[in-house]
């Protein structure tokens, strides 16, 4: 069913019957709430849907749904819808083919890929998948690696490469079944253990890197307490002063080497 809008100054009142130029000017020159403007926009979305269904169409080897690509492919038409000047030609779709394009190749890169992967590798498993379905197709068997490479015209290192980064596309649940034996386990299974002592290990390390820092009776207080196992009654007794100047001393040592492991810079020195 067509919507109608009245428009001013004796322009037509069909939405439907306006050109592309004539719908982007609304989009682009009216408030986001306006009803008009939402009309425009869903003529313009209508006209092109199929446009955004052949980019989407692209990526229909991937772990996407083609409802998921389809809305970013939208985000990227809306994009273009909102960008396209007119001026510089009348031709949106030209404009806009690219842009959804981008969108969805966007969406693969920020969104689905669980590590860093070079963008030219990300493009090259998308091929790959391509590459794979066709000649899946064409000898009825999975191809070999040799005939990928044939097929994409790249070195067997890149197919690696290609191959590699398809497995960092989408990461596996660590409750997911090994195998399929009737006790197949999961991967958290092999996984090992955090060491408890790696945290301790770090911490000793920045101790250290500002262990220098310190006054010579405070290092001294230090290790007597913490490596001697000493009390500060003893400690007192061992340097010749009180138990509470002991934990003064204690206190200001460990409170600088706190702020240093923290990140709190501050030139004044323990107190």
């Amino acid at each position: 069913m067509t919507t109608v809008i009245p428009r001013p100054h004796g322009s037509p009142g069909n939405v439907a019957d306006l050109g592309d130029p004539e719908l982007v000017q609304l989009v682009q020159s009216l408030p986001r709430d306006s009803a008009e403007r939402n009309v425009a926009c869903e003529n313009l979305i209508g006209r092109y849907e199929s446009l955004v269904r052949a980019c989407a169409q692209r990526y229909r080897h991937s772990p996407e749904s083609p409802e998921e690509l389809m809305q970013v492919g939208y985000v990227g038409l809306l994009k273009a819808i909102n960008n396209f000047d007119p001026a510089y030609g009348s031709n949106l779709a030209s404009y806009a083919q690219p842009c959804i394009a981008g969108e969805i190749k966007r969406h693969f890169r920020d969104k689905r890929w669980h590590v860093h992967v070079k963008r030219s590798t990300q493009e090259l498993r998308l091929e790959l998948c391509r590459a794979r379905a066709e000649l899946t197709q064409q000898l009825s068997r999975a191809p070999k690696d040799g005939e990928l490479a044939g097929h994409l015209g790249i070195s067997h290192d890149q197919l690696r490469d290609a191959q590699r980064a398809d497995l960092a596309f989408q990461a596996s649940s660590l409750d997911a079944p090994r195998s399929a034996g009737p006790e197949p386990g999961n991967l958290a299974d092999i996984l090992g253990e955090d060491d408890p002592q790696l945290e301790h290990t770090l911490d000793i390390e920045s101790v250290w890197a500002h262990w220098g820092d310190l006054p010579e009776r405070e290092q001294r207080l230090l290790m007597m307490r913490f490596y001697g196992n000493m009390t500060q009654a003893e400690i007192g007794e061992r340097l010749g002063i009180s138990q509470m100047h002991v934990s003064r001393l204690l206190a200001g040592a460990l409170g600088y080497l706190r702020e240093r492991m923290l990140g709190q810079d501050d030139d004044s020195g323990p107190r």
